[in-house]
């Protein structure tokens, strides 16, 4: 619909160009008619002040009553033609404003698309194609990154007690939070409920990573008198570096999350997949076909919204 009205308000409009045409004609007949009539007028002062017979003085007055109709009718072709410019103009208004209507309910809807609509950060389809983004990268020039799956540990004690309304208050600061750890080319998801998800673009080192996490700890565990939680937030994060913790993304965010409850288990913040024991893939190579119980497996482990 929008292309519809953007076409409509910027294509040349006939009736406009033919209505000033007119317009034109109408204002050089009225000079003509001026013309005229001062002739006309000319011609009756002349027979006038020689006293000419009166079948000349009526002529000339007939000539100057002819010239005043055209002028009248003229006039009345111009104001008819000025009110249909102005229909036109306020036509076109009224389709600008719809466009402009139509194009910012557009934005909002590819916005909440691709959006977490309690707390404005990427939603999963989002953060996974950007994941998916990243993975190509990573194939084609060797970047490496990481992936953290992030859980609050005490959301459901936050919401038992203080209600739902400070529930969202808290999910909407820690995602604020979160986003003020990371730079502008990295991503911060809510991946549903309490679990939030982070793409590091272009990292390699677990030491940045590392400080990285425990600013998001840090940050997020600073009380808040807006939100009316007197209890610290804490959080359990587990981090997948790419491509020695997986190549794809399913593997990298079942790593991360196994790594999740490790931290959360041992109350240590955050906790490196590569911890974990289990066999790392180190090269960018195509990972090994996954059967369909560990697809489950692994898509319950996510715990998908």
């Amino acid at each position: 619909m929008s292309e519809a009205l953007s076409q409509l308000i910027h294509r040349p409009d006939v009736r406009l160009s033919q209505t000033f045409q007119k317009s034109g004609k109408v204002k050089e007949a009225m000079v003509a008619c001026a013309r005229d009539l001062s002739s006309a007028n000319q011609a009756l002062k002349e027979k006038l002040t020689a006293h000419d017979a009166l079948d000349g003085v009526r002529e000339a007055l007939l000539s100057c009553e002819s010239v005043e109709a055209t002028v009248r009718h003229c006039a009345e072709e111009l104001e008819r033609l000025s009110a249909a410019v102005a229909e036109e103009i306020s036509t076109r208004a009224d389709l600008e404003e719809k466009l402009k209507i139509t194009e910012l309910l557009g934005d909002k809807h590819r916005f909440l698309a691709f959006h977490d609509v309690l707390t404005g950060l990427a939603n999963r389809a989002l953060f996974t194609d950007r994941l998916d983004q990243a993975l190509a990268q990573g194939q084609r020039h060797g970047r490496p990154f990481a992936v953290l799956f992030i859980d609050l540990d005490n959301f459901k004690q936050i919401n038992d007690t203080c209600g739902h309304n400070v529930g969202d208050k808290v999910l909407h600061l820690v995602g604020e939070r979160l986003q003020a750890c990371v730079r502008d080319e990295d991503t911060v998801s809510r991946a549903g409920g309490d679990e939030f998800l982070c793409l590091l673009m272009e990292v390699s080192q677990e030491a940045v990573v590392a400080d990285i996490a425990q600013c998001m700890i840090d940050l997020v565990a600073k009380a808040d008198d807006s939100t009316g939680v007197k209890a610290t937030v804490k959080l359990s994060i587990g981090i997948a570096m790419c491509p020695r913790d997986g190549v794809s993304a399913e593997t990298l965010l079942k790593n991360a999350d196994a790594a999740m409850y490790k931290a959360k288990a041992d109350s240590s913040g955050y906790c490196f997949a590569s911890s974990l024991g289990s066999a790392k893939i180190h090269a960018w190579e195509k990972p090994a076909k996954i059967n369909s119980d560990e697809r489950i497996s692994a898509a319950l482990r996510m715990r998908l919204p």
